[in-house]
């Protein structure tokens, strides 16, 4: 997917925000009335209504105009946009998203030649120091294949050249950077992770999952002033993009003060759930869950990594992949993984592990399981998560309702995936992968989202993701289960309520009615009766988190 970033947009954006804030400041002593447009409740009784009355960051009514309206409030109108229940972006990477902005950005390049051709042009423009960069996957190029240290070199062969996956699973990395890393043909595949060799052996270049850290450990990591720059700028993407809230995938430690510090200034105006890097877990295993003085941000759990990707042939299969020899790499020990789960459940702290291949998530259902033991009604009170989800066994599909463990999906996956999933699994496989529609007909529960910057992060394309299950060229292959897209109604739900309910806060956000917090997001199109090609172009509106306008174009 495109994930187009410049510090002009991002310049427009702000002042846009700017004025938002302003307004939603000098309406905050009084009330402020939604109207001029279809507004879905999310609410099977009443699910379509003509106003919403907003007071103290809460929904005051939600029903007919005539009774919605009074004197004292603020009137938004919508112009025929279509408003919805706060839409929650259930897993992504808030400053690898920003980080994105201020890197080398090589998505949406079509061949290995126009990533080249991108370095090039990065180089001459920044001519010192070790190059970053992140966004490319091959599977579409007419070259078909990974780039190697070999083309980097042709390009830059002076400095270090670092160049990141879009999955975030792999690197490619010139000459220049393998000597300062130290490697050489010789150097051991690490635990989890993967040199890639060419067939005399030859270290190719490319570094997979844990293999990635032999490099990045010796490039200089970002200062946090470019972090902080990294997550304004992420943020303000998001509410314009209609966001109003986020559960955040491995944050490290000793950057969440930044995250605390720009909720202090208040700048932060999603919701927000975070979850700790596993290498991190000691700041909330100790301490048990917690918010931050703003109440925007809640530090929930830990995420840990059971396998890798399946672009990169990474994720962990119980037979070997179908196109090439391997069944994937498990990237934690699991006697790692058995300890933290154990101090988890102890404290409360909710677990999310990343699965994707069939293997990975029986290993990660099976620790699950063995942490609650006889106690299944404890396992489902936790609702413990499992990020991704994306190949499932036939015979573990049932597992996720009967246990009670959260889906944690990202439909976009699905129609990008298309076009390399098959050959990976081969037909038999493709039955349990991005299942949504068999995991909720077995009584699971799904949070959707979009694990940017692996994908774009847009509310519109996971929606149509999940209820089309066409790329955005409207294309499907015929072995590609259409069977598996949800209803609008389900899509909608698992970007609203099922986010609400992952986090633990279905009595207080996910829809629209009397009581809960104000998060509402409202865009161009309606989506709930738009063609679905009309979807995937067209534009949030509004945002609006705890009743507070975190962006308007209206």
């Amino acid at each position: 997917m495109a994930f187009e970033l410049s510090r002009r947009n991002f310049a427009g954006l702000a002042l846009a925000m700017a004025g938002s804030a302003c307004a939603s400041r000098n309406a905050a002593e009084g009330d402020t009335l939604i109207q001029g447009g279809p507004i879905y409740t999310g609410v099977a009784a009443r699910p379509v209504v003509e106003a919403v009355r907003i007071r103290a960051g809460r929904i005051l009514f939600a029903g007919p105009l005539r009774e919605a309206s009074g004197a004292g409030a603020r009137v938004i109108h919508l112009g025929g946009a279509a408003a919805f229940p706060g839409f929650v972006d259930s897993h992504m990477h808030l400053l690898g998203i920003g980080l994105s902005a201020l890197q080398l950005d090589l998505t949406g390049t079509s061949s290995l030649a126009a990533m080249l051709e991108r370095l090039r042009a990065y180089a001459a423009a920044h001519p010192d120091g070790p190059i970053v960069g992140r966004g490319w996957i091959e599977t579409h190029w007419p070259e078909h294949r990974f780039p190697t240290r070999a083309d980097l070199d042709a390009v830059v062969a002076n400095r270090p050249v670092m160049l990141g996956r879009a999955d975030g699973h792999a690197v490619v990395v010139n000459s220049a950077a393998l000597a300062l890393a130290g490697i050489s043909d010789a150097t051991a595949d690490p635990d989890g992770g993967r040199v890639e060799r060419d067939a005399a052996g030859a270290a190719t270049g490319m570094l997979i999952d844990n293999a990635e850290a032999l490099v990045a450990a010796r490039f200089p990591a970002p200062s946090a002033a470019m972090k902080r720059e990294a997550l304004r700028l992420a943020i303000q993407l998001y509410a314009s993009r209609g966001w109003t809230g986020i559960a955040d995938m491995g944050v490290d430690r000793a950057d969440y003060p930044l995250w605390e510090q720009l909720a202090a200034a208040d700048e932060f105006p999603l919701s927000a759930d975070i979850y700790l890097s596993g290498a991190d877990a000691d700041f909330v295993l100790e301490r048990g869950p917690f918010q931050d003085a703003s109440g925007r941000l809640r530090v929930r759990g830990v995420k840990l990594y059971m396998d890798g990707a399946l672009g990169s042939r990474g994720a962990a299969l119980l037979a070997p992949y179908s196109d090439a020899p391997g069944d994937g790499l498990l990237l934690t020990p699991l006697d790692a993984m058995r300890a933290i789960m154990t101090r988890a459940r102890a404290r409360g702290v909710q677990i999310a592990t990343h699965a994707i291949g069939d293997r990975g998530n029986r290993l990660a259902l099976d620790l699950y399981q063995e942490s609650f033991g006889a106690d299944a009604a404890a396992l489902r009170a936790a609702r413990w998560r499992i990020e991704h989800a994306q190949v499932i066994s036939p015979e573990d599909l049932p597992r996720f309702g009967q246990m009670g463990v959260i889906a944690s999906m990202q439909p976009s996956h699905a129609i990008g995936d298309l076009h390399f999933a098959p050959a990976r699994l081969g037909p038999e496989r493709l039955g349990g992968a991005y299942a949504w529609r068999s995991l909720l007909n077995s009584g699971a529960a799904i949070a959707a989202g979009s694990d940017a910057p692996v994908e774009k992060g847009d509310p519109l394309i996971e929606f149509y993701a999940a209820a089309y299950r066409h790329d955005l060229s409207g294309f499907a292959g015929p072995d590609w289960r259409l069977e598996e897209a949800v209803s609008r109604d389900q899509a909608l739900a698992m970007l609203t309520s099922g986010a609400a309910h992952a986090t633990f806060q279905e009595n207080q956000r996910g829809t629209i009615e009397a009581g809960k917090r104000a998060d509402i997001s409202a865009f161009s199109v309606d989506l709930m009766q738009a063609d679905f090609a009309d979807i995937p172009g067209a534009q949030a509106v509004l945002s609006i988190s705890d009743g507070r306008v975190a962006y308007s174009a209206l």
